[in-house]
């Protein structure tokens, strides 16, 4: 039976922090009162990973966290204060940095006849001749001709072994390319051994030749063949020192290293190539993460086997799902995955449209939450801010109000400049499907490839499930694709309707073929990374019009959420999957919950923060330089400054330099302009060093200092209180202003949190609220309502949702429901506007007696006015005692 979770604790695992600072926490954990802790990926990673998200062998613990022994110390301790585990997996990729990934460099070695070349998603046939039965290595700092010339690649003898070496980049060496460097080694030393060495290379089977019995015969005869080269060279140094002149003579000359690289399963290039012609799938752009073939049941059983022993074992209770969308089929992965963790609790991190749902067929308990964190962010916007917010936005910055058109146009951007290659391929399935009907055959590349850019731009989702292989269509699917090609005929009159109609015709399954399957596969491979890039990566630094909304899973389009949406959502959560994750901070947010929470207040205030923000850039013009920067970078920078002050310098400098490339308006991370990024973090530099600004800035953040608490506990009991599992990024029990990363991944202050704790077992309420400022109430909060939890899981797992609505003038700023009748939860909202003054607003409860968890207070049902619920704490929990 699936073990829920009470809350989960996320921790970032890294060289700096181990499974053994994770035991240390078991006690803190326990006494915090959640039931799991949830651990980012920690399978053996690239060396320095910060993150684990590039795992080079899922078949080991990363030796820099402690390794195996240090993880079973990390389980004794969680075990020992009855504290379960959950632990983020990759199912989607893998990192290729080195031979640390064994599987990736036999490929690389090996080609096609590697043991493990259906493990990565490479297209071993492209349409290029040039890289047939090669992959594309795009690592080079420069054009590859002139990397050569220069004798940056060179041959390299070490440790007994070949290798080519560029810079940090080790790459093997083709088994068979070494038979005429041995040749000619053996003949200047008259050694038959080199000699037969050098023939048994070359009648190796050839890296094209795939059939089993080739494959094993060229894995079983090079390893064999290589120990005796490699033995060879320890006992005879005549030998050894005719190789490494060879080899030597070989680095001298471009001729004779460009006829070795040629050799090789792979191809060196320049790094810019990456985004027209990579022949393997990637994690989004990222050239060093390759995506692995999970459909296929070895490769599922190889990078699951050591996760699925902890499963069975007890050492792990569920599994957070990273990037299913990427997945050649994630409900087929899903229901795989389920069979062999029958009672896992298990989420998947699946970006959701507000008007989307996830799929009712995936054997999961729901998503990772961001969902909700949208939810319940927007019901602290101020919907009467969005006309003066959107004009002043466009007054200020010039920029475009109209989001759609923001996001068709940063996905077009992506598409031409990260993801080419990946549309072109899909282009080439395309072509494929077209030239078998004589109706669609004389349809250019060009035009195919335009119509299928359009349509992928329009699409207003990451992706579609449509399973060809089982001729099913879901519904949603089917809105979704028509949606999209009708939009993308709009945008191109120019093209033929009848082609965008011939692309549907293929997703919506009303056409049969190889072709037409292996299209409706990558296409949607294809829309998720660029809804990923064009948007999260891009859209959300350039349109903002109020950047509290701009969070992973958001749509800046919607401005805020009503009471009534909100109840609506929670209720059908409640129904549909109560088990699903409650998240308001990740790894992956752009700005934490509390910089949120004080973001959304200047909802409240347009007027004020219009004037405040056309006070400082006339303060702040003097320091322009050439319109550098933006006014739209300007605007992003006082709105960051607003909801995370106080904050370092270093730490402003650091997210300016990110937010400016992520937008890719004047410098990005492929094309970095070190011209522009330098004006602009020195009017950054210069604004902060402004005693004048500051003191102004200070001056308008000051009376939201307070509300945005209020917002921020607000949520906080919500999640707490709201149906699912509620987690908890690290560090967010007390008051937390990161933003995006790195900044969110920053060493957290356990001692404190430590110390905190075991001070506020013994504080009455009144003291609890004096310390404010240090984040006490919001950690009494959790604690609290986590109890609550403890002592009442069922009510909180299956018990029913049930919206109360308030009475009276103020009504609108409270929300408030039950869980079974038995538990209340009553939050203010729109703090500003509330002025303080609830009036005669009130709330009716069940008959009968009821105590405030927060405070201790008792009441009885009925009538009950919201001030005096909040008199002495800014929420209410509620306990029905009788």
């Amino acid at each position: 039976m699936t073990k829920i979770p009470r809350a989960t604790y996320r921790l970032q695992f890294h060289a700096g922090f181990t499974f053994d600072d994770a035991a240390a926490l078991a006690d803190y954990l326990e006494e915090l009162g959640v039931s799991h802790l949830y651990c980012s990926p920690y399978l053996q990673a690239a060396r320095g990973s910060s993150h684990g998200y590039d795992v080079v062998d899922p078949g080991k613990v990363n030796e820099e966290l402690g390794g195996l022994e240090g993880h079973r110390r990390l389980c004794r301790a969680l075990h020992d204060h009855g504290l379960g585990q959950i632990l983020d997996a990759v199912p989607n990729h893998m990192a290729i940095t080195g031979p640390e990934n064994a599987w990736w460099w036999d490929v690389l070695e090996n080609g096609p006849s590697s043991l493990y070349a259906d493990y990565f998603d490479v297209d071993w046939d492209p349409p290029e001749d040039r890289l047939g039965n090669k992959i594309l290595l795009p690592i080079l700092g420069d054009r590859y001709g002139r990397c050569v010339e220069r004798g940056d690649i060179q041959l390299r003898h070490e440790n007994g072994r070949l290798f080519i070496r560029y810079y940090d980049h080790w790459l093997p060496v083709a088994p068979r390319s070494l038979a005429d460097i041995l040749d000619r080694a053996a003949e200047r030393c008259g050694s038959d051994d080199l000699a037969f060495i050098a023939d048994s290379f070359r009648h190796l089977p050839l890296p094209t030749a795939t059939d089993r019995e080739s494959t094993h015969r060229r894995h079983r005869n090079k390893e064999v063949i290589q120990s005796q080269f490699f033995r060879l060279l320890e006992e005879s140094p005549e030998a050894s020192s005719v190789v490494r002149s060879i080899i030597d003579e070989v680095n001298n000359s471009p001729d004779l290293l460009d006829d070795l690289l040629e050799e090789q399963n792979y191809r060196l290039a320049f790094w810019r190539t990456a985004s027209q012609d990579l022949g393997y799938r990637r994690f989004f752009d990222i050239n060093t993460l390759v995506a692995l073939r999970i459909e296929e049941e070895k490769v599922f059983a190889d990078t699951h086997r050591l996760i699925l022993r902890w499963i069975q074992d007890g050492s792990l209770d569920g599994l957070r799902i990273d990037h299913p969308d990427g997945l050649r089929n994630p409900e087929q992965y899903l229901l795989r995955l389920r069979g062999a963790a029958p009672d896992a609790w298990i989420v998947v991190e699946k970006i959701l449209d507000p008007d989307e749902s996830l799929p009712s067929s995936w054997p999961v308990e729901g998503t990772t939450g961001y969902d909700f964190l949208n939810r319940v962010g927007g019901l602290f916007i101020n919907p009467g801010g969005e006309t003066p917010l959107t004009e002043f936005f466009a007054e200020f910055t010039g920029e475009e109000t109209d989001y759609r058109i923001v996001v068709r146009e940063k996905k077009h951007q992506v598409m031409r400049e990260l993801l080419a290659g990946d549309v072109n391929r899909l282009t080439e399935l395309l072509i494929q499907c077209c030239e078998h009907r004589r109706r669609y055959r004389d349809y250019t590349r060009y035009e195919l490839n335009v119509a299928l850019r359009e349509i992928v731009a329009c699409f207003p989702v990451y992706r579609t499930y449509i399973r060809p292989e089982l001729r099913q269509l879901r519904e949603e699917d089917r809105s979704i694709v028509t949606q999209a090609v009708e939009a993308a005929k709009a945008f191109q009159p120019e093209l033929d309707p009848e082609l965008f109609d011939f692309v549907a015709s293929i997703l919506l399954l009303e056409l049969e073929g190889e072709s037409e399957t292996e299209f409706i596969v990558r296409f949607q491979q294809v829309t998720a990374p660029v809804m990923a890039k064009g948007v999260e990566d891009t859209a959300f630094y350039c349109f903002n019009r109020l950047i509290s909304l701009n969070e992973v899973g958001g749509n800046p389009a919607r401005f805020g959420l009503s009471i009534e949406e909100f109840h609506h959502a929670m209720h059908s959560a409640a129904e549909l999957s109560p088990y699903s994750m409650l998240a308001t901070s990740s790894h992956d947010t752009k700005r934490s919950e509390d910089v949120r929470a004080r973001l959304a207040l200047l909802s409240e205030i347009p007027g004020e923060w219009s004037d405040a923000v056309l006070r400082w850039a006339a303060h702040n013009e003097t320091y322009r330089w050439e319109g550098v920067p933006d006014r739209n970078a300007e605007y992003l920078l006082y709105q960051t400054l607003v909801g995370a002050w106080p904050i370092e310098t270093e730490r402003v400098l650091m997210f300016a330099d990110k937010a400016a490339r992520e937008a890719k308006t004047y410098t990005s991370w492929t094309r970095p302009d070190p011209s522009y990024e330098e004006t602009l973090l020195g009017f950054v530099q210069s604004v902060l060093e402004d005693r004048e600004f500051v003191s102004d800035l200070e001056e308008f953040i000051a009376p939201l200092i307070e509300p945005g608490r209020v917002n921020s506990m607000s949520q906080t009991l919500i999640k707490l209180t709201a149906p699912g599992v509620p987690d908890f990024y690290q560090g967010t029990e007390l008051w937390n202003l990161d933003l995006v990363d790195p900044d969110n991944r920053r060493p957290v202050d356990f001692e404190l949190r430590r110390k905190l704790m075991a001070e506020i077992t013994k504080l009455p309420v009144d003291e609890i609220m004096a310390r404010m400022d240090e984040g006490v109430p919001k950690l009494w909060l959790i604690h609290r309502a986590l109890g609550l939890r403890r002592l009442h899981p069922e009510i909180f797992t299956s018990g029913d949702y049930q919206p109360l609505l308030a009475y009276g003038e103020k009504a609108e700023h409270v929300i408030a429901f039950s869980r079974s009748e038995r538990v209340v939860t009553v939050a203010p909202r729109l703090i500003l506007t509330l002025a303080g003054d609830w009036g005669n607003t009130r709330l009716e409860l069940v008959h009968g007696s009821w105590r405030n968890v927060l405070t201790g207070d008792r009441l009885e049902g009925g009538k009950v006015a919201i001030h005096g619920l909040l008199k002495s704490f800014p929420v209410a929990l509620l306990w029905k005692e009788s």
